[in-house]
């Protein structure tokens, strides 16, 4: 073999393999665009992949043995110049295969995607998703009443790593590390359940997020980040809600783009839309989801906002498309700048992280006891909603009559120094006047 052959083939300079729960990524990093071939065979069951004018410059992973479709991989050489890869399987699968350009974070990459050929053995079972009707939701115990169900979205995930610190922490096992905090609290809230979007280091698309949600009929989604600047010294929290008509501001419209390319990092193909979002999102804009959105982002804010420095002191608005449910309320809460070294540390502290997770939860219980989940009877006295989000037209003395309280024990209690207020701002309402 010549050295000329040797230059002129494709390098296969890295292979990783992603399992979550309704399928196994397997993923190869390539010098050049690289032609393939992928055929089954069975007894026992393989998956032969043929890469053309290929050879392969590293080790192939090893494979986690909890995985439901595949036990190893393992290569040889076809022909002279060309490569062959063998993936051992657990069953028979459907393979389904697509290329990706670089990035600036990736090289040429060649994706493979494998699920059961024979229904979903021992994976997640999708849930009906819009459009259509949904079925009813039910409590855990027959006419139990349903639970809140809150969708938590730990972002980036597998082949994206989300925003990387100055120390090598990665956004997407920070986002994981609060998620899973997030979820357990929920859990141990009486009449809550939590979703997780993802559990593990793999990547979900942005729209299937939404679609998970949709699923399990979630009444609230939380999507968890950790921020990144190009200046170190940008430091605190922000929550934000989606916005059709223009970001709140040039930083909220930069990280809004930065989030949105998640997909090009995680292996998502460009035709994966989805009709629901197409038919709803122009109106979207003019629906309660919206304002509730809006309600549950402030009420967060508020909390987080007492055990971390804010970025912003009001809700953000920007076009995610992680945001764009139709029906469900969300929003996206960036838990502190992962760019900043000092945040960065504290980003990686188990403590902290279960501070953050605390502070979500606060704004996520006073949410859902003033938007609570279908079919659930709650007080809605005044004196039952203890914490109040203003909205426009909103005047001290008048949340002081609704809620029977003095304006004095209001202002008080909330530390305000006059009768001043701004949209967005959470009071929180005195037990006695």
């Amino acid at each position: 073999m010549t050295t000329t052959a040797w230059a002129e083939q494709s390098l296969v300079q890295g292979a990783r393999v992603w399992t979550d729960p309704d399928k196994t990524r397997l993923v190869f990093e390539t010098s050049a665009p690289i032609g393939h071939r992928l055929f089954p065979i069975d007894e026992p069951h393989r998956l032969v992949v043929d890469l053309d004018d290929a050879r392969l410059m590293t080790e192939l992973p090893k494979v986690d043995l909890s995985d439901a479709l595949l036990v190893g991989l393992r290569s040889g050489p076809r022909g002279d110049h060309h490569l062959r890869v063998v993936l051992d399987l657990k069953q028979p699968v459907r393979a389904k295969s697509f290329v990706l350009s670089p990035n600036e974070r990736y090289a040429h990459r060649l994706i493979i995607d494998l699920t059961p050929r024979e229904g979903a053995v021992g994976r997640r079972v999708a849930l009906p998703t819009f459009p259509g009707a949904m079925p009813g939701r039910v409590g855990s115990r027959g006419d139990a009443p349903p639970a809140f169900v809150v969708a938590i979205d730990a972002g980036h995930g597998g082949e994206d790593p989300g925003a990387i610190g100055a120390a090598g922490t990665k956004e997407k096992d920070v986002t994981l590390a609060i998620a899973r905090e997030l979820a357990r609290l929920i859990d141990q809230e009486p009449g809550m359940r939590a979703v997780m979007i993802r559990d593990g280091d793999y990547y979900v698309g942005l729209r299937e997020r939404i679609e998970i949600a949709h699923g399990h009929q979630a009444d609230l989604f939380i999507s968890i980040h950790a921020d990144a600047f190009s200046n170190p010294r940008a430091r605190g929290s922000s929550v934000y809600t989606l916005s059709h008509s223009g970001a709140s501001s040039a930083s909220a419209k930069w990280l809004a783009k930065r989030e949105n390319r998640s997909d090009r990092f995680g292996g998502v193909e460009a035709s994966n839309t989805s009709d629901l979002l197409e038919t709803v999102l122009m109106d979207m804009t003019r629906n309660a989801t919206l304002e509730s959105s809006v309600d549950a982002a402030a009420l967060v804010l508020t909390h987080l906002g007492r055990v971390n420095e804010l970025h912003r002191s009001d809700v953000q608005r920007a076009g995610f498309v992680v945001l764009e449910s139709p029906d469900i309320p969300s929003i996206l809460v960036e838990t502190a700048f992962i760019s900043n070294p000092e945040e960065e540390r504290r980003l990686r502290d188990r403590a902290h992280q279960r501070k953050l997770a605390q502070a979500i939860m606060a704004g996520v219980r006073v949410y859902a006891r003033n938007y609570p989940a279908r079919g659930v009877m709650v007080d809605t006295s005044p004196r039952g909603l203890r914490e109040v989000v203003i909205h426009a037209g909103d005047t001290l003395s008048g949340i002081a009559q609704r809620y029977q309280v003095s304006l004095r024990a209001l202002r008080e209690h909330n530390g305000l120094k006059n009768d001043v207020i701004r949209v967005g701002q959470v009071l929180s309402i005195p037990e006695d006047s």
